[in-house]
């Protein structure tokens, strides 16, 4: 009975028999000094080597509070550091003084708050200190970078250069976007040169390219509508104010952007097209050739001679003043139905003094006009329906027959004189 509460103290003794021995191959450092150890020791050498290893931990930061002991050669480091770090330098450093045959460092990490934060504060105030001494010239670098850079933007704002040499106005927004992209890039290289920072350019960059290329993945619409807003200014398709007509939407072109191409619609909408779609869509542009052709189409009847209204028509349409003698009007056949027959007119005019939908209105109202006067404009077909119930015999026999009413006068008309009697 009174094995069963010695139990856990027998196991107990075991542990710590079995711990002890490694105990002191835990304690040993891989950082102790090699070497021959001397038959005798000498106190006057120990106490050369604690104050020469004293004397260098006063001049390191972080040493205060270690303590220094040898005996017969072994060094002895008590006391406490900021961090973990700095104690297992100690090792190195003690080792490395002649004599020295082992270290015993018992040097433990600082918990005291205040001695954890000190350090950090005073590294905070001496960058404060070299911030303020560095300010006057950071502000003479911003100086000069801004300078630089309002150069540049209003180098980019003057017309006369950028408009002479462009082709076009899309093609000279695209200069200014360029001067403006390399008076910022020097403005850069001088104000990093004055606070003698140039290294940090090719950082900044190598960081730029990255960045750059992660978002043109992201933006690859955005970046394929700039391309296509280069090309499309490089190629000239149309101008600034020119009528065109990009998959299926028709107005004139007011503004190129890095995005899209602005269309003014003649309802006065704004249309946004990407450029991306511009580039690869068909574009007519009805303003490259001064000189249009307007068309419209008339019936007549089907008995009507072709020929008289093919020359009437001509005559109506050369004779307006702004259907131009050259190229030629002309008049054909499109299509014969069944009651009229289609007949096709189209005349040119000068599209930079006339206007296409006033000049087609004006055609048309007076060929019309001819060809009503002519007997030539052909009339809509008049059917008759005839329901079964009234085209049988039997239904019309059937019927009965109506009333004729009076005959009712209408008012403020004369009678006839009543007939006399004899």
């Amino acid at each position: 009975m009174r094995l069963i509460p010695a139990l856990p103290r027998l196991l107990l003794c075991l542990f710590l028999l079995l711990a002890l021995p490694l105990a002191p191959a835990s304690a040993q450092d891989n950082d102790q000094p090699e070497g021959t150890i001397a038959l005798e020791g000498d106190a006057t050498a120990d106490a050369a080597i604690a104050n020469r290893i004293r004397a260098i931990l006063r001049e390191l930061e972080g040493f205060e509070k270690v303590g220094v002991s040898v005996s017969s050669g072994i060094v002895t480091l008590r006391g406490t550091t900021l961090d973990t770090a700095s104690a297992g330098r100690l090792s190195e450093l003690a080792g490395r003084v002649e004599g020295v045959v082992a270290i015993r460092n018992e040097v433990r990490e600082s918990t005291d708050v205040s001695e954890r934060l000190n350090p950090a504060v005073d590294r905070f105030r001496g960058r404060m200190e070299q911030a303020v001494a560095f300010l006057p010239l950071a502000l003479v670098a911003l100086g000069v970078f801004a300078l630089i850079v309002v150069a540049g933007l209003a180098l980019a704002r003057l017309r006369n250069p950028w408009e002479r040499l462009a082709p076009n106005a899309f093609i000279a927004d695209i200069y200014r976007q360029i001067i403006r992209l390399a008076f910022i890039i020097a403005a850069l290289v001088v104000a990093l040169d004055i606070l003698g920072a140039t290294a940090l350019l090719s950082g900044i960059l190598g960081a730029a390219g990255i960045v750059g290329l992660a978002i043109g993945f992201a933006v690859r619409d955005t970046v394929e509508n700039f391309i296509a807003s280069i090309m499309l200014s490089i190629r000239q398709p149309f101008r600034p104010n020119d009528t065109v007509e990009i998959d299926g939407d028709t107005g004139k072109v007011i503004r190129l952007t890095s995005r899209a191409t602005i269309l003014l619609s003649y309802d006065g909408n704004h249309l946004r097209i990407p450029n991306a779609t511009v580039f690869k869509s068909r574009i007519i542009n009805y303003s490259r050739n001064a000189e249009r052709r307007f068309t419209f189409t008339l019936s007549v009847t089907s008995d009507a001679d072709l020929a008289r209204a093919r020359d009437l028509a001509l005559e109506v349409l050369n004779g307006l003043p702004f259907v131009l003698p050259s190229p030629e009007a002309a008049a054909w056949v499109e299509e014969v139905a069944d009651h009229w027959i289609n007949m096709q007119f189209a005349g040119w005019i000068n599209q930079e003094t006339t206007d296409l939908v006033a000049a087609r209105s004006e055609a048309i109202r007076l060929t019309l006009a001819a060809f009503d006067a002519a007997g030539l404009t052909a009339q809509p077909p008049a059917y008759r329906l005839i329901t079964q119930s009234e085209s049988s015999p039997t239904a019309q026999h059937d019927r009965p027959k109506r009333r004729a009413r009076p005959r009712i006068p209408p008012p403020h008309s004369q009678l006839p004189p009543k007939p006399s009697v004899s």
